[in-house]
């Protein structure tokens, strides 16, 4: 049964995911908000005043700007400047958890419509020089956040990644499996235009950039099988895991009155948001934890599930997701990857760490249309042991 309170999505605009130092690096990562924003409203035809806030998530030191969030949407995002933003920061679950916030705005009264997504420059990132305290010559230490190192761990996330799928017996071969699969699936869905209703052109100095830059046609398993492991990781490689990216991904929600009022034909409807945490290296199977949270408070099995999005922070998190989900049952886990990320995933299409999460929540959207409909359920891993989900229901 619908209700005057629920809460659907009118529209979804993405840039084009681009690749460290590619097209996008001209733009700094409010550039690239602004115009995403402004495509996000474009799309869903409705009034830029009747938008009563802004979300956005960025995953790496808040773009290098003070109030990120609020400099896009003066920037050009073609908004008012009386709608209030926040930046959220909740390392890669940050574009989730803003579309959260705008879920539970709008479910609880609060808001008709508010603009939700996040964004990234990683190309932007500025090293850290540490402020000195007196001024004795000395050595001094640069610092580059790209890294992402904790002090409290000592240990880089592709070290401890690799560790926990090892503990649940996912192998290398089957990391550089799935990010072989990852490539191949996005090239197929690019071909039948998959990603249109999603992407948008971003112009640059060189031209137009329409494409995502990162998957590689030309992948294969010799090629992955190759590749050296990364800061002391077991099974993790440049290969199994996505690179460095720059974009942004904005969807507009709305409720379901305020839809009916204005004649828009919503795409989907976010029938919940959840938020989990728990140790600091548990980030392979968190997005486990959060669909099963969705699935528990929807009083659903896994079963019932059409398609999931699970962000590939590394290969390894799908496939130790998946294993979890199931509760180690081997045969289970083989039927929810069947129904994982079968437009592909971060490890191909990119990994900005702030718009990943909204970019998941377009993919299973686009997906679930694509099928006739059905519930789904998108999740991603951030921030040492963090994660979110999404249940979403088209048709």
């Amino acid at each position: 049964m619908s209700n005057d309170r629920d809460v659907v999505v009118l529209s979804m605009a993405r840039t084009p995911f681009g690749k460290f130092g590619g097209a996008l690096k001209e733009h700094a990562a409010t550039k690239l908000a602004g115009l995403a924003m402004a495509e996000a409203v474009r799309r869903g035809g409705v009034d830029a005043n009747t938008v009563e806030a802004v979300y956005a998530g960025v995953g790496m030191i808040g773009a290098n700007v003070l109030t990120a969030t609020r400099q896009a949407l003066l920037l050009g995002s073609g908004l008012p400047e009386t709608v209030p933003s926040l930046t959220v920061d909740r390392a890669c679950c940050s574009g989730m958890t803003a579309l959260g916030l705008g879920f539970k705005d709008i479910r609880n009264g609060d808001a008709d419509v508010v603009l939700c997504g996040g964004f990234e420059s990683l190309s932007n990132t500025p090293f850290l020089w540490p402020r000195q305290r007196g001024a004795r010559p000395g050595k001094v230490d640069v610092d580059d956040p790209l890294l992402l190192r904790a002090a409290f761990l000592d240990k880089a996330i592709a070290a401890y990644t690799g560790e926990e799928a090892i503990r649940f017996g996912v192998s290398r071969l089957e990391q550089d499996e799935w990010a072989l699969a990852s490539h191949r699936k996005y090239f197929d869905a690019d071909k039948e235009g998959y990603f249109d209703h999603e992407r948008f052109a971003v112009e640059t100095g060189a031209g137009p950039i329409a494409a995502d830059e990162s998957p590689r046609a030309d992948a294969s398993l010799e090629k992955l099988g190759r590749l050296r492991t990364v800061y002391d990781s077991p099974t993790v490689t440049p290969g199994n895991a996505p690179g460095l990216n720059d974009g942004a991904a904005f969807l507009v929600l709305a409720s379901r009155r305020f839809a009916k009022a204005h004649g828009v034909s919503p795409l989907a409807r976010v029938v919940d948001y959840v938020q989990v945490a728990g140790g600091a290296t548990s980030g392979s199977y968190t997005p486990a934890v959060a669909i099963q949270k969705l699935l528990d408070r929807a009083g659903r099995q896994a079963s019932e599930i059409a398609r999931l999005e699970i962000n590939e922070a590394f290969a390894a998190t799908p496939l130790v997701s998946t294993l979890f989900l199931a509760r180690q049952d081997r045969n289970l886990a083989l039927t929810l990857r069947e129904r994982t990320n079968r437009a592909g995933g971060a490890v191909a299409i990119g990994h900005p760490l702030g718009a990943s999460g909204a970019r998941l929540g377009m993919t299973l959207i686009n997906g679930l249309a694509r099928q006739g409909g059905g519930l789904g359920a998108a999740a991603i891993c951030g921030g040492y042991g963090q994660g979110d989900g999404l249940l979403i229901a088209v048709g």
